[in-house]
């Protein structure tokens, strides 16, 4: 935002009656802050409304009915962040502007008819750290302390077809950045909450406006405000105590422009010359910019041309184009040549900047570089060098074929020796490199549930004859003599016909033995059991019913989180590391034992970057784990692991993977034949049915850490 834009725009004071006029301006320190001390010839009922200019950076103060006493425009302070005062005196009213080296946060205070203006001491390379390229950054005073709730948000339509986004603050000192994202613009309020009844995307199109939509959304401590708009247009934004303002405009075309565009930005002029000679021609747009046109005896020719309403810098540029000419600009001079002749002079004018070069004393300078290390930065430096001689030599975009770099790591300064103008690059190469690195919090959600159903249905089914054993007669009789005896195995049999004594028990009086099986948490299974037996209690008929169902679920959710740089590579695990002995065959032939480690834990591996737009592109890797069993071959492990690229809001969260298993089977135990007789078939037949479904999701968060407390949570 240029001055002049900023001085037009109108805050309001509030202010009922005149305060006097201001007396004088002066500067100071205290407890390590720069103070500016106003005074005037009234007290200050109230503090003067006030707003800021990121680039370049001022301070702008309002003094209503307020008159100027000073006897002075301009006051030179230069005196730390603090260049210079502007008094300005209009409409009733006088400003008073700050020129400041550089944007730092301020606080106003009232004692009787003195205003107190405190600077505070923030490090230099703040602002340029956090602002985006081509943004704009209002910033009214220090940092509040939590943060404070936007109270309403409205769209109106304004003069020519502008769309007005007015928010109404909180707390007039909230800092509000504004930046252009392709086609639409993005407005955050810093440390600020959003209610929920604001939580809401505004559909505009009937208005009129370029302005389409507006959504407002909670991104971590900032209210983010996505303007989409459509066709050409224009943005301009001011703050008046709690109400923050952002219009945007149309921007309608000159239909009579041959180029529409920002390239062309001169008074307009027309044309209309047939066969006119070119240094004449020169000579018409010389004398209408006030431009001092000097030609070289070289520029000849006649051109015939018919402008209208033609920007004189366009005009220009048409003629020399026509021509082959160029020119080049020093201050209000325009030299205009032939382009070949000016091409050679280029050249010539290289040749002779390195063979002085190649001559010119060497100078030593030496940095001190707090956040980088001066070994990168002296590599960064070296590479590329011009060591060689001919076509192949190579010489780097910073030093001197001549030039040379020493690193001290333990004093972490970096010394260059080279010529004055190389030096003056490798001093702002070294100030945009040795600038703090942003930190990124990088947490993980990594969640397993579990859930399983399992039924099972048996029977056991036997029988067993205790008359031979009781002294009566062994089995059934078959076929006059003959007498057959019936058990659940030979052992039984031969227990009964008395060829062997004591050998009948449970398990071979048993026809059938299909019982139900243990659930999932290996519960003893119920059981039911019947006999039937004579009266004499020697046959007996015995009949056992098991069932047992389970269902089990289960959660584990694992959080590894990690705090690393901007660009910086960082692991965090946790788990086992397993050992165990491989045998292998030697060079010589030999078996040896080897002692080999495998990792069986939770691992979180990132490396995030910090788009431009607030966003943050993670390079991720995250693993589970476990031990499974140990085999003849080696620890078997069961692996959960995801590697991806992603790029996700400031503390947003985002889904990276997932995995979801269901299994389900069923079995039928039954005795061949009799297991497929309706009804009395399930006598001879057991049913077992398991379900089992296990899920694995990952989630990812980022925050950007910028001086506020750790996310933890």
């Amino acid at each position: 935002m240029s001055f002049a834009l900023a001085a037009a725009v109108v805050l309001a004071s509030g202010w009922a009656q005149a305060q006097g006029a201001i007396r004088s301006v002066s500067a100071g320190f205290s407890s390590g802050n720069e103070v500016i001390r106003i005074e005037t010839t009234e007290p200050l009922k109230a503090l003067p409304a006030a707003f800021t200019i990121q680039t370049p950076a001022r301070i702008a103060l309002d003094f209503p009915a307020t008159t100027n006493a000073t006897g002075q425009g301009l006051i030179e302070i230069n005196q730390g962040n603090l260049r210079s005062v502007n008094v300005i005196e209009a409409g009733g009213r006088t400003r008073l502007v700050l020129n400041l080296n550089r944007a730092v946060p301020y606080d106003t205070q009232v004692q009787g008819n003195v205003l107190f203006v405190t600077l505070q001491n923030a490090p230099a390379a703040a602002p340029a750290a956090s602002a985006a390229v081509g943004a704009t950054t209002f910033d009214s005073g220090p940092a509040v302390s939590g943060t404070t709730a936007l109270s309403d948000i409205d769209f109106r339509r304004g003069e020519d077809s502008a769309g007005r986004l007015i928010v109404e603050l909180g707390n007039p000192q909230t800092g509000v950045d504004i930046r252009p994202q392709g086609r639409n613009l993005v407005v955050e309020f810093l440390r600020t909450s959003l209610p929920e009844g604001l939580r809401r995307r505004l559909d505009v199109t009937d208005f009129g406006t370029p302005v389409r939509t507006v959504t407002a959304t909670q991104t971590g401590d900032r209210v983010r405000l996505l303007v989409e708009n459509t066709g050409e247009w224009e943005h301009s934004a001011y703050q008046s105590d709690n109400q923050f303002v952002l219009e945007v405009r149309p921007v309608k075309p000159d239909p009579n422009r041959l180029v529409q565009g920002p390239k062309y930005s001169g008074e307009k002029l027309s044309l209309n010359f047939q066969n006119i000679d070119v240094r004449s021609l020169l000579q018409v747009i010389a004398d209408f910019t006030n431009f001092n046109i000097i030609t070289t005896d070289t520029v000849q020719g006649n051109l015939t041309l018919r402008l209208k309403d033609v920007p004189w810098d366009q005009a220009l540029d048409i003629i020399l184009e026509a021509k082959q000419l160029g020119m080049t600009k020093t201050g209000n001079v325009i030299r205009v040549a032939p382009k070949k002749e000016l091409d050679d002079e280029a050249v010539a004018r290289r040749e002779v900047n390195k063979k002085l070069e190649a001559l010119e004393v060497l100078q030593t300078e030496t940095f001190r570089l707090n956040f980088a290390k001066a070994q990168e930065a002296a590599e960064a430096l070296r590479q590329g060098v011009n060591t060689g001689s001919g076509e192949n030599a190579s010489t780097n975009r910073l030093l001197s074929p001549r030039g040379s770099v020493i690193a001290d790591v333990r004093t972490n300064q970096v010394f260059v020796t080279d010529v004055a103008s190389r030096l003056e690059a490798v001093r702002q190469f070294m100030a945009k490199v040795d600038t703090p690195r942003r930190q990124v919090m990088i947490q993980a959600r990594i969640v397993e549930a579990r859930e399983g159903f399992s039924r099972s249905l048996g029977v056991r089914l036997g029988g067993a004859d205790l008359r031979t054993i009781r002294g009566g007669d062994a089995g059934y009789s078959v076929g006059g003599t003959a007498r057959a005896a019936i058990a659940g195995s030979y052992d039984a049999i031969t227990s009964t016909t008395g060829q062997t004594a004591n050998l009948m028990t449970n398990a071979n009086t048993t026809f059938v033995s299909l019982p139900a099986r243990s659930g999932l948490s290996g519960a003893e299974v119920p059981r039911f059991a019947i006999s039937l037996f004579s009266p004499a209690a020697n046959r007996f008929l015995n009949l056992e019913l098991s069932a047992l169902e389970s269902d089990n679920q289960g959660r584990i959710i694992s959080s590894p989180r990690v705090l690393t740089g901007d660009l910086t590579k960082a692991t965090i695990k946790q788990g086992d590391q397993i050992r165990f002995i491989r045998r292998r065959q030697a060079a010589n032939g030999q078996i040896e034992d080897v002692i080999e480690t495998i990792d069986a834990n939770l691992q979180l591996e990132v490396e995030p970057q910090i788009t431009p737009s607030g966003q943050v592109m993670v390079k991720l890797k995250a693993a589970k784990n476990r031990l499974l069993r140990i085999t003849d071959a080696g620890p078997q492990l069961d692996v959960r692991e995801v590697q991806t690229d992603v790029m996700v809001e400031n503390g947003g969260t985002v889904m990276i993977g997932g995995i979801f298993e269901h299994e389900e089977s069923q079995g039928v135990d039954k005795v061949p034949v009799l297991g497929d007789v309706p009804v009395v078939g399930n006598l001879f037949k057991s049913r077992n049915r398991d379900t089992q479904k296990r899920e694995m999701v990952i989630f990812l968060t980022p925050y950007i850490v910028d001086g506020a407390a750790t996310p933890f949570q």
